[in-house]
């Protein structure tokens, strides 16, 4: 009883605390006088002598590792010293801390001492510099080197302008090549005289760029890269170690922030472009109606070195910094999927140093890095870290964190940070970036230190919030000439020459023209592509989307077919397989989740290929698709789920996910992928239709206006669950309003289906017609089983897409109808059966609107003309008046009638602020009242 006693009076030290207690003995072992005195007496008492002392913790578990994988290679028995060990803790607090005294900041704000820990006299090695030790745990295979020229070894890797962080990383392999990478490499690495000549000629075209811009459009706002000239270089390095690795292509992400400078130097946009753009003389391209400012927009060209040909594509993007990160990531990706290979094709994405660490979206590409929907096999992030974000430098006002990178940590990615005046160095840096994706297929960070020589644009005025920083700044000479004194002392160039390269690159520009013009050579941005029927292509042309019965037959069976004898299914996804049996053979109605699988089974067997990601897509949300079977008698966490589907792929591909919770990065990748997939179906659907507000950015500034601004297209599909079912504020409204006021130049498709036949009919004309644009679906939940929305087989095998559904009712005596209600989703069934009850159905007629837009203006108003008694035309929506489509769609309907003197009024909810009310008696209440406005 007493030792259980003692025990539990020490239960602090163990259990979930034990990583705790293990950290404060290591810095005990350091520096005793480090920790709280009531621990410093615990541990002095595990002392066995008073004198003796004990191996940093984290040292003795990697040395056991090593020992259970070499047990007789491995030397760690009793002929350690105490000094060995102490040379041990301090090459790990070297790797650990050395970064915050590296030589990391071009303008010098501020001078770091060496800390205590990484003192002598912290590990009791002050009198044995002349002494030698190993450097390695594994004594048997490792060299010995003075402790004088230990310490000057790893300052030089983790203190001067360049250091690594990756102890970070918990695989023991991947941390191995990483140290042995950067401390033995890093030290013997060379470039030759033309490496670094070439290095030298970009910087000059970056800095010269600049300057020409600033003297022939003084004070116009270009975002200069002035500062961090540094970035092309190293883009141009990243690109020649590409080529060498076999990367054929490069896609690039970066804000505004010296885009004008990559465009030109690294993207091949001809100067002259640029310079056009400056003036207001520039020609659209093909689908441009408003464009967009030059700082914002992309470009494409095959660059060529010595090494091979890479090519680099530049995405626009809009002003919102990192918004273009998962749109990058999902180009990618739909490049590597169809050309069946992940290692070819790279992502980079260009960040600020205060947007990278500020911004929800890295958080969200950094987790999708290593998922199964989004993993690209590593993508090299590049910091463009100036050191201040518009106007804030202040590290306490910025972050919580030491560094902007440190969000990395976050999936085990090393981190290096480098000192942009460092050319040398940072080529280094690129070289170890591309070789470690290469081998690993992880993230890695690179941090370039740098600054930004003007304000946050060219007149905005940076010494009223930085006075000192920009006092330093205007006493730096620049990257470009550090680097031309450092060549031309080294006597790899003279001072002549880099005058004449200077002066070449000058004149170029004033011919609006490249130096090397055969390095960059431009390509279309759809330069694989045929786009001539997409140019020529109309909303109502005619497609196909109906299937045969042997079409019905095969994909029926095949998607209600289990794998295999053992598999069990779940008692609820058995009688729903049951029931499409039933469905496929024409005895039962379909409902919309048969209908789906339908629309994507035949796609597929067409060679279309489908892939859908969402928050719950593999059984649908609302548990209708059931796309994606789990065997409830599996015992394994490896099995992910039996598709079906995959039985149909005729040299197509179907790709269903269950997405990671952010649907901002998730609706981007999905976006971005289906810029590269014009012929397939890609699919993002909302877990409920308000989550899209999470993406607003992406809606926004890429999905609704990406074609009108820089002329890409997309064929995305948004699934948006929509309906007033009394479920609340949050799970009511896909907020239909906001779509329909972002639509214009037919720039986006807003359909809200009300049969199953017509979400089947939707899917299937949008992957086979030439009128490419997104589609946004406002899906009704309560439709998913109703059986007055259920389809009979033969809408599916002889009918096709209506844009409009007229009335049956009304049809054989339209002229005694006196009143006409136009409505679309959900609520047409709640008006039905009211009619019905109000026995009115010969007096008024109820017309589905199906697309809302491009508003099917000439279509309806032929509808209408039947009614040409009608004195009442009433638009009836569920949602509240000043949301819904009303607003936005009135003078359309207005137009459809026949004569002047009719206008159509309106029959809603009352205005509100909130979209829903979370009370089910009160929505009763007002749904009542609804119907009741509607027909009296």
């Amino acid at each position: 009883m007493k030792e259980m006693a003692k025990n539990w009076a020490n239960s602090y030290l163990f259990g979930g605390n034990a990583d705790f207690i293990e950290e404060l003995y290591d810095k005990y072992l350091s520096d005793p006088t480090s920790i709280n005195d009531s621990y410093r007496k615990y541990f002095d008492s595990l002392q066995q002598d008073g004198k003796s002392k004990d191996i940093a913790q984290n040292s003795l578990k990697e040395k056991f590792v090593q020992l259970t994988q070499n047990p007789r290679g491995t030397n760690i028995g009793g002929d350690i010293s105490k000094s060995q060990a102490s040379v041990w803790e301090l090459i790990d607090a070297y790797r650990n801390i050395g970064v915050t005294i590296a030589d990391l900041d071009p303008l010098q704000r501020c001078t770091k001492e060496k800390p205590r820990e990484l003192s002598l006299e912290a590990f009791g090695l002050a009198n044995d510099l002349e002494a030698e030790f190993y450097l390695e745990l594994d004594m048997a295979k490792s060299v010995k080197m003075k402790l004088k020229d230990i310490i000057a070894k790893f300052d030089a890797v983790y203190c001067n302008k360049v250091s690594f962080e990756f102890e970070h990383i918990s695989d023991l392999n991947e941390r191995k090549w990483l140290r042995h990478y950067v401390e033995y490499k890093y030290q013997e690495y060379k470039l030759s005289n033309s490496e670094r000549i070439q290095l030298l000629h970009k910087l000059i075209e970056a800095d010269g760029l600049e300057r020409y811009l600033a003297t022939k459009y003084p004070g116009v706002k270009r975002f200069s890269l002035e500062g961090g000239d540094s970035l092309i270089p190293a883009l141009d390095r990243m690109l020649k170690m590409s080529a060498k690795n076999g990367i054929k292509e490069v896609h690039i992400g970066m804000a505004h922030r010296g885009r004008l400078n990559t465009l030109v130097n690294i993207a091949g946009k001809s100067p002259q472009k640029i310079f056009d753009e400056f003036d207001g003389n520039y020609k659209q391209g093909d689908f441009v109606l408003s464009g967009d400012v030059k700082y914002h927009k992309g470009y494409k060209c095959n660059y060529v070195i010595e090494t091979g040909t890479v090519k680099v594509v530049l995405a626009y993007n809009p002003s919102h910094l990192e918004a273009v990160n998962p749109v990058v990531n999902g180009k990618v990706r739909a490049l590597q999927d169809k050309a069946n290979d992940k290692d070819s094709i790279m992502g980079v994405l260009i960040h600020g140093d205060s947007a990278l660490i500020g911004l929800g979206t890295n958080q969200g590409v950094l987790n999708m890095s290593k998922t199964r929907a989004y993993n690209i096999h590593g993508m090299i992030h590049l910091v463009v870290n100036n050191q201040v974000g518009f106007t804030t430098s202040d590290v306490r006002d910025t972050r919580s964190s030491r560094y902007c990178t440190d969000i990395a940590k976050m999936i085990e990615s090393p981190i290096i940070h480098i000192n942009a005046d460092d050319v040398d160095s940072l080529a280094f840096v690129v070289d170890f970036a591309i070789d470690y994706r290469t081998k690993f297929k992880k993230d890695l960070m690179i941090n370039m230190v740098c600054f930004r020589r003007h304000g946050h644009q060219e007149t905005d005025d940076p010494t009223l919030t930085q006075p000192y920083m920009y006092y330093l700044m205007k006493q730096h000479p620049g990257t470009r000439k550090l680097f031309a004194d450092r060549l031309i002392a080294d006597g790899v160039v003279t001072s002549e020459y880099v005058a004449e390269m200077m002066e070449n690159y000058r004149l170029a520009l004033n011919k609006g023209v490249h130096v090397k013009e055969a390095t960059m050579q431009a390509l279309p941005w759809y330069d694989n592509f045929d786009i001539a029927p997409i140019i020529k292509a109309k909303l109502y042309e005619p497609v196909v989307s109906k299937i045969d019965a042997k079409t019905v037959t095969k994909v029926t069976s095949i998607i209600t077919e289990l794998p295999n004898d053992k598999f069990q299914l779940h008692a609820t996804v058995a009688k729903v397989v049951e029931m499409r049996k039933l469905m496929g053979a024409g005895k039962r109605p379909i409902d919309f989740g048969f209908a789906e699988m339908l629309a994507y089974g035949s796609l597929l067997t067409q060679g279309i290929s489908i892939r859908m990601s969402g928050e719950d897509s593999g059984r649908g949300t609302f548990s209708h698709r059931h796309a994606v079977w789990h065997d409830v008698g599996r015992r394994e966490l490896t099995d992910c789920g039996y598709i079906a589907l995959t039985k149909l792929e005729n040299k197509s591909k179907v790709s269903l996910y269950d997405s990671v919770l952010n649907e901002e990065c998730v609706l981007g990748f999905e976006y971005g992928y289906s810029t590269e997939n014009l012929r397939d179906l890609v699919i993002w659907e909302a877990q409920f239709g308000d989550f899209a507000n999470g993406g607003q950015v992406l809606i926004d500034q890429f999905i609704a206006s990406a074609e009108s601004k820089w002329g890409t297209l997309s064929n995305l599909v948004m699934l948006l669950p929509h309906g007033y079912d009394g479920q609340g504020p949050e799970h009511s409204s896909a907020r239909v309003e906001r779509y329909l006021q972002l639509c214009a130049q037919n720039n986006l498709q807003a359909v809200m289906p009300s049969t199953a036949a017509q979400m089947f009919h939707l899917l299937r004309r949008k992957a086979l017609t030439n009128w490419i644009k997104p589609l946004v679906i406002f899906m009704s939940k309560r439709l998913l089983r109703l059986p007055e929305a259920m389809s009979v087989l033969d809408e599916f095998t002889t009918s096709e897409f209506k844009f409009i559904i007229a009335d049956e009712m009304t049809t054989a005596k339209p002229l005694e109808v006196n009143k006409v209600i136009v409505c679309a989703g959900q609520v047409y069934y709640d008006l039905v059966k009211s009619r019905s009850e109000l026995k009115l159905e010969t007096k008024v007629a109820i017309i589905r609107l199906e697309q809302l837009y491009p508003f099917p203006l000439d279509i309806l108003q032929a509808e209408l003309s039947r009614y040409s008694k009608a004195s009442k035309f009433v638009w009836v929506q569920e949602e509240p008046a000043n949301q819904g489509a009303w607003r936005q769609i009135r003078d359309n309907l207005d137009s459809a009638i026949n004569t002047t003197q009719a206008r159509f009024t309106v029959v809603s909810r009352p205005e509100s602020a909130s979209p829903a009310t979370g009370l089910m008696s009160t929505h009763n209440n007002e749904l009542k009242q609804l119907l009741n406005d509607a027909f009296t």
